[in-house]
């Protein structure tokens, strides 16, 4: 245990990949913990799971982070369980890719709702409680692709984008309150439901490349040659969270075996 033991966590969009991942390392560092998931059941599930054998449980509920109110109904459910909330993981994230003339305008703008209104909603609801609590750290999961941009991709990128700026505002905004706001910017994580299930196939399609060949591509551009995997990404997060990067805040941190280097 550090010194994230006690403290009081949201993790969203933790139903399964990473923020399940990020869910299971927070509550191993001895937070307690409220996930949330737009999956009912899946979250239910998930809860479950990350509780068992832990001697605690762990607070599901089902959220649309781009609906207001019932991102308000999250926060008010963590603290009528904990009775406060100290660390926000805005985890929750969607991706189509497509070109401009391709990809649908309303497509376009649920990618923006959901990975930079969603954040800005959950930051907004969370951060009402920090202030009330005298202090928290926020931590956006955010990517590489916010920093350098993606053909065939300008929704998630653009999103991402705004997700870094939002993070820069709101952290010069909150620092009077003793709220850190940071985002972690991976590389790809090959083996992430987005990468099996999406990103392998919608690439190999674009490219007119197998898979296999896909993973060689992005692979081959990464100085450490190997993919991101949910740890790498955990420790980073951890480590945010934490009073171990208590002078940090308004950072994009890069976790890109050096792929990423601004």
């Amino acid at each position: 245990m550090g010194d994230l033991e006690g403290k009081v966590a949201i993790v969203t969009g933790a139903a399964r990949g990473l923020g399940l991942h990020l869910a299971r390392r927070l509550v191993d560092e001895g937070c307690r913990l409220a996930v949330c998931d737009l999956d009912a059941e899946g979250i239910r599930s998930a809860a479950q799971d990350i509780a068992r054998g832990k001697g605690m449980t762990v607070l599901p509920v089902q959220t649309d982070i781009t609906d207001p109110a019932q991102v308000a109904a999250l926060v008010t459910a963590t603290v009528a369980e904990y009775s406060r909330v100290d660390l926000l993981v805005a985890n929750a994230g969607l991706s189509y890719s497509g070109g401009i003339l391709e990809i649908e305008p309303a497509a376009w703008r649920k990618i923006i709702d959901v990975n930079l209104f969603g954040y800005f909603l959950c930051a907004r609801e969370a951060s009402r409680e920090m202030i009330r609590g005298g202090g928290g750290a926020i931590v956006q999961i955010n990517s590489r692709t916010g920093k350098r941009g993606s053909a065939k991709n300008s929704a998630y990128a653009a999103s991402k984008g705004g997700g870094i700026v939002l993070t820069q505002s709101l952290s010069a905004e909150l620092a009077e309150h003793h709220i850190r706001v940071n985002c972690v910017c991976p590389g790809p994580m090959f083996e992430s439901d987005l990468w099996q299930t999406v990103l392998f196939k919608d690439y190999a399609a674009r490219f007119g490349m197998t898979e296999a060949q896909v993973r060689a591509r992005y692979t081959e551009e990464i100085p450490l040659r190997r993919g991101c995997t949910y740890d790498d990404v955990a420790n980073v997060v951890i480590f945010l969270l934490s009073e171990k990067a208590g002078y940090m805040t308004g950072q994009a941190v890069n976790v890109t075996g050096g792929a990423t280097v601004w």
